[in-house]
C-alpha cells in the first residue's frame, strides 16, 4: 500500500509517523517551500503524548519543551477560581507537554526524515488536483519554487492534512465558504525571561470579554537561567457575524498600541506584568479565532480528511494538535488491520469523526475555560470567597467534563 499525505503539519507528519510504524509506505506533499518551525506555544495532552511516547519521542520533546505541572484559572484581578495539577503531577501515566508549535512540528519532521528519508518528504508540492481511477488515487501537485509545472502521483490512499484552507475539503464541500470567526481576536507571542512560580506552571485569566494565557515553552535560552514564555490575549471585538478576516491577513505582526488598547489596566496578576511582558517582546502575532461547522463525513473513497483539514475547532483546552495526533494514530491503525483501504478509511471515520464533532461544539462554548466565564459572569469586580460564587462541584463538572469528553481523562489515558 502507498498513501499520499497532503501537509506537512503536525498531523501530516504524525500520520507518517504512525504509518512507517505499521510498516506502510508513504509520502509526504508540502506546499511551502520548506517545513519552517514556525507558530508560538501549544499544549499536548497526556492523550496525544502517550501517542508519541509510543512512536519514541518522549525525550525529544524532554528536550524542546516543558512538562506541565499544574493550571490555574484565575478571574482577570489574579483571583484564584480553580486549580489543578496536570499530567504525571495529576496521576497520568504520561506527561502533558507546554512546547513551541515549531519544535513539535521540527521534532516530528527530524524523525520522519530519519525513519522514512528526506526524500519522501516534498516540500513546494501544492495539491491542485486529485481523482480515483481503477482502485488508485491520482494526486496533481503544481511545483511553487520553479517554473510552475506540475507532477502526477498515484497511491491507493490520499490523506489530506492540508489544514483549515484545505483543498480536497472545498472540493468535497464547495459550497462552504469561509471559516467561521466568532469575533475574537488573538495576539500570542514568546519572550525569553526569568520562570514565574516553579517555571513550569501554566494561568489562563480572565473572562469571556478577554482573556489573558500564559506558560513556559522552552528551558533552551540565551540567557542562563530564563525559560522562553509563551503569552495569549483573545479579545472579544465583534459578535461573530462578520465574515473572518481576509486570508492574506492571517498571522500578520501584531500592532503594540492597539494590543494595549486592550489590556492595559484590565488583567492585576500576582505572577508578573502581562503590560511589561507584551512590551519586552520583539515580535507578535494576530490571528482570528475561526472554526469551521462540523462535516457530516470526511471520507470519499479513497481519499480522507484529517487534522484542521477534519474538525478545525478554536484553541481552547489544548486540542487542536492533540486531536489531529489522535487522527494519525487512529488511521494508521485501521490501515494496517483492515483488509480494503477503502473499509479502513471507513472505520476511521466513525472512530474520530463523531468524537471531534462534540470538541469543536465544547470550544465555540468556551470549554474548560467556561469556570473563568462562569465566574466572570456572576462577579465582574471580583470575588470574597469563590465558595459563595460557585460551588466545587459546579466547576469540577465543567472541567472535569470537558476532558471526559475530549478523551483525556485520567482514566481514559491510562487504560
Amino acid at each position: 500500500m502507498k498513501v499520499i499525505i497532503v501537509g506537512g503539519g503536525i498531523g501530516g507528519l504524525a500520520t507518517a509517523l504512525s504509518l512507517h510504524e505499521e510498516g506502510i509506505e508513504c509520502d509526504v506533499y508540502e506546499r511551502s517551500g520548506s517545513i519552517r518551525e514556525l507558530g508560538v506555544g501549544i499544549n499536548t495532552l497526556p492523550h496525544a503524548i502517550r501517542e508519541l511516547a509510543d512512536l519514541g519521542l518522549l525525550d525529544e520533546l524532554d528536550r524542546v519543551g516543558i512538562r506541565t505541572r499544574e493550571l490555574t484559572y484565575q478571574n482577570r484581578f489574579g483571583q484564584t477560581v480553580w486549580r489543578e495539577p496536570r499530567g504525571l503531577d495529576a496521576g497520568y501515566d504520561y506527561p502533558q507537554f507546554s512546547i513551541h508549535r515549531g519544535r513539535l512540528q521540527g521534532v516530528l519532521h527530524e524523525a520522519v526524515a530519519a525513519r522514512i528519508g528526506d526524500a519522501r518528504i516534498h516540500t513546494a508540492h501544492e495539491l491542485v488536483d486529485f481523482e480515483e481511477v481503477d482502485e488508485k488515487v491520482t494526486a496533481t501537485f503544481q511545483f511553487r519554487d520553479g517554473d510552475g509545472g506540475q507532477v502526477e502521483v498515484e497511491g491507493d490512499v490520499l490523506i489530506a492534512a492540508d489544514g483549515i484552507h484545505s483543498l480536497a475539503r472545498s472540493r468535497f464541500y464547495p459550497r462552504e465558504g469561509p471559516p467561521s470567526w466568532n469575533g475574537i481576536m488573538l495576539w500570542r507571542g514568546a519572550v525569553e525571561r526569568e520562570p514565574f512560580l516553579d517555571g513550569r506552571s501554566m494561568i489562563i485569566a480572565g473572562g469571556m470579554a478577554a482573556k489573558f494565557v500564559l506558560y513556559p515553552i522552552s528551558n533552551e535560552a540565551e540567557d542562563e537561567g530564563h525559560q522562553l514564555i509563551n503569552w495569549a490575549v483573545a479579545v472579544k471585538l465583534g459578535d461573530g457575524t462578520s465574515p473572518p478576516p481576509r486570508r492574506e491577513d492571517w498571522n500578520r505582526t501584531g500592532n503594540l498600541d492597539e494590543l494595549l488598547g486592550h489590556v492595559s489596566g484590565l488583567f492585576s496578576l500576582d505572577v508578573l506584568d502581562p503590560v511589561e511582558l507584551i512590551e519586552s517582546t520583539h515580535e507578535f502575532f494576530e490571528y482570528p479565532m475561526c472554526d469551521r461547522d462540523p462535516l457530516p463525513r470526511w471520507t470519499f473513497g479513497r481519499v480522507t480528511l484529517l487534522g484542521d483539514a477534519a474538525h478545525p475547532m478554536y484553541p481552547v483546552g489544548s486540542n487542536g494538535a492533540s486531536q489531529a495526533i489522535l487522527d494519525a494514530r487512529a488511521l494508521a491503525e485501521k490501515l494496517a488491520t483492515v483488509p480494503s483501504a477503502w473499509e479502513a478509511l471507513q472505520h476511521y471515520e466513525v472512530e474520530r469523526l463523531a468524537a471531534t464533532t462534540d470538541i469543536v461544539k465544547q470550544n465555540r462554548g468556551g470549554g474548560p475555560e467556561r469556570v473563568i466565564d462562569v465566574i466572570e459572569a456572576r462577579c465582574p469586580d471580583g470575588f470574597d470567597r469563590i465558595e459563595d460564587v460557585a460551588s466545587h462541584a459546579e466547576l469540577e463538572a465543567i472541567v472535569r467534563g470537558y476532558s471526559q469528553l475530549a478523551g483525556f481523562d485520567q482514566d481514559q489515558v491510562n487504560t
